[in-house]
């Protein structure tokens, strides 16, 4: 069963309404945009039908039209062979003719109300129907976006950041641990006095004095 019992239940529907009270509004929107655009399709092929009677009647009345000059001619006609019952038999035939175009001028009438009808119709349901689409668009949107805000949160809140982040302050710790080392090697270390760095120097050019007495030795015996 549909939403709408057709035309005047969709220009009279608030959309809006409907959507709040719906459970599944994305799939209600589809609903109601469905039976807009089947609505649509039957509203015009109605006002097709429309035309197209109106088309064959017009064509009704032209030759009804025809079927009145051609009485008339005989009428006169027959005037003229003083035959005033030959006469008035085509006169006859010629008011029933004019009177089947009237009642098809009525027709006419009928069907070019019902045609504007049908156009304000057409042009209600188009609006009603790029209402339905843009609010289809809205709800899609803020779907998207729900579930992008969704996917973040568990993003930030699952257990995979968290093992992450385990990991990483696991690293930083044992950062940390090796620069305790470093620091605690210097820890108590006192600064050479000047007379340990002048040792030092002299320690050093008794090194240097005995690797070239050596190196001397050496190429002596080469």
């Amino acid at each position: 069963m549909g939403i709408f019992s057709r035309t005047r239940d969709i220009i009279a529907a608030n959309v809006t309404d409907l959507l709040d009270r719906a459970e599944d509004p994305a799939k209600m929107i589809r609903m109601i945009i469905l039976e807009m655009e089947e609505t649509l399709v039957e509203v015009r092929a109605s006002a097709a039908r429309t035309i197209a009677d109106q088309k064959e009647i017009r064509r009704h009345i032209t030759k009804l039209d025809a079927l009145q000059t051609s009485w008339t001619e005989k009428a006169e006609l027959a005037l003229s062979k003083d035959r005033e019952d030959l006469a008035k038999a085509a006169l006859v035939e010629k008011q029933k003719a004019a009177d089947m175009a009237d009642q098809l001028k009525e027709q006419i009438g009928v069907l070019d109300e019902a045609l504007r009808a049908s156009e304000e119709d057409i042009a209600k349901l188009q609006a009603k129907l790029r209402e339905a689409r843009a609010r289809q668009t809205s709800l899609v949107t803020r779907m998207e976006s729900a579930q992008n805000r969704l996917r973040a949160r568990e993003m930030y809140a699952g257990e995979k950041v968290h093992d992450a982040f385990a990991r990483f302050e696991m690293l930083e710790r044992r950062v940390d641990m090796a620069e305790g080392h470093a620091d605690a090697m210097s820890l108590g270390a006192q600064p050479k006095t000047l007379e340990q760095e002048i040792a030092d120097l002299q320690a050093n050019d008794k090194v240097e004095a005995e690797l070239a007495a050596l190196k001397a030795a050496q190429a002596k015996k080469d």
